[in-house]
């Protein structure tokens, strides 16, 4: 792999690197600006520069991302062709520190100690040439549905506390999440939020129980039942469920950091299965804790109206019209059961009122995050003026 060396943003989707997974911290900040949504379609598709041109370009976005089937249908096929796959060579850490990036954030990029070195050193490449971008200090091993995925998170939440820029909110993510907002529409949602956090706490399922009943720990890389069970969590707090990504005030953080009673719980659950579906959650219902929510089952929000994450899963996916589906199938494929968008769900995207989705993977459909990209630099730019 050639040497990273700093280069303009609109380039950083030219280096093949792949990431474990990126965190970072959105900094609210006011701007004054009036604009009209239909603006963005006054500006021509090839305005833009395109120095990350290929294949891709054949595609007619502006159609596609207005639900137009025969245009879709055209875009979809171009993925499977040979000449495509060939000449398509990005990444999705790059276009997603690009479509984020704004200097007023500070972001901390936590890469799995498992990940190879060259990929390492491309990425530090790429953060030493931002001033608010940074490796966290200490990076974990991450095994899937194990505590050190929580434990990443409390690693730059603990960093990022600790930096010199006075933030107002986190927001972790993931390498195959992607913005549906631009930076300026994210600034005003979460201003709109007045200080509350936005994620997924609901009643556990019963069929998820046994992730906090019983005791695990990771063998050979893997996590696994010891056979053991698991005592009453502290302070008999009613564990709810989540997801692993949120949108969380600076005082939710600190609580986070710093409360006896979540220290407790923290320590209760790092044995348990799968804790970011549920540790965010409970916090979130704790009584005292900034931005939270009372513990009422009144209270109970769900992903679809948290405004942390889009996710399609496929038990949930139903034909349209559907009374049991929670949303239409995917258009792409489905990886643990979640489904890895495609350039046919874009239109279907672009309607809901969340910051993110996931996931997109340029290996599987790059058009598909080609054309939100180019819709989000081209919002921008109809915001702006």
């Amino acid at each position: 792999m050639k040497s990273v060396r700093c280069i303009s943003l609109e380039l950083l989707l030219l280096l093949t690197v792949v990431a474990g997974a990126l965190w970072i911290v959105m900094q609210v900040t006011r701007h004054q600006s009036s604009w009209n949504p239909s603006n963005i379609f006054n500006y021509g598709w090839l305005d833009d520069t395109n120095d990350d041109g290929g294949p891709e370009l054949a595609c007619d976005c502006f159609a596609v991302l207005q639900g137009n089937a025969l245009e879709t249908d055209k875009a979809k096929i171009l993925t499977v062709t040979k000449e495509f796959r060939k000449r398509v060579q990005v990444q999705n850490f790059e276009h997603l520190l690009r479509a984020i990036y704004a200097p007023q954030n500070v972001y901390c990029v936590h890469v799995d100690t498992k990940s190879a070195a060259s990929v390492r050193a491309a990425i530090e490449g790429i953060v030493s040439c931002f001033p608010n971008v940074f490796l966290v200090s200490q990076p974990v091993r991450v095994v899937y549905g194990s505590w050190s995925r929580v434990q990443a998170d409390l690693n730059c939440m603990a960093d990022l506390y600790n930096s010199t820029t006075t933030w107002k909110y986190f927001i972790n993510l993931c390498g195959q999440d992607f913005p549906l907002k631009t930076n300026l529409e994210i600034v005003r949602m979460l201003k709109s939020l007045r200080g509350d956090n936005s994620m997924e706490s609901e009643k556990m399922p019963g069929g998820k129980i046994w992730r906090v009943t019983n005791v695990f720990q990771v063998v050979d890389g893997e996590i696994k039942r010891t056979g053991k069970k698991k005592d009453p969590p502290p302070f008999n707090l009613p564990i709810l469920s989540g997801k692993a990504y949120i949108v969380a005030s600076r005082g939710y953080v600190h609580s986070v950091l710093n409360d006896l009673r979540i220290q407790k719980l923290i320590e209760w659950a790092n044995d348990t299965y799968s804790p970011d579906e549920f540790l965010w959650a409970t916090i979130q219902r704790l009584p005292g804790i900034p931005g939270s929510k009372w513990p009422s089952q009144k209270y109970d929000m769900t992903d679809i109206n948290a405004i942390a994450r889009l996710v399609k899963w496929q038990e949930q996916e139903g034909q349209q019209g559907s009374l049991d589906a929670v949303y239409p199938e995917c258009q792409g494929n489905h990886v643990r059961s979640i489904c890895v968008y495609g350039v046919g769900d874009l239109y279907w995207l672009l309607q809901h009122n969340h910051l993110f989705a996931n996931k997109f993977d340029m290996d599987s459909d790059p058009v598909a995050v080609f054309c939100l990209e180019k819709y989000l630099r081209l919002k921008a730019l109809a915001m702006i003026h």
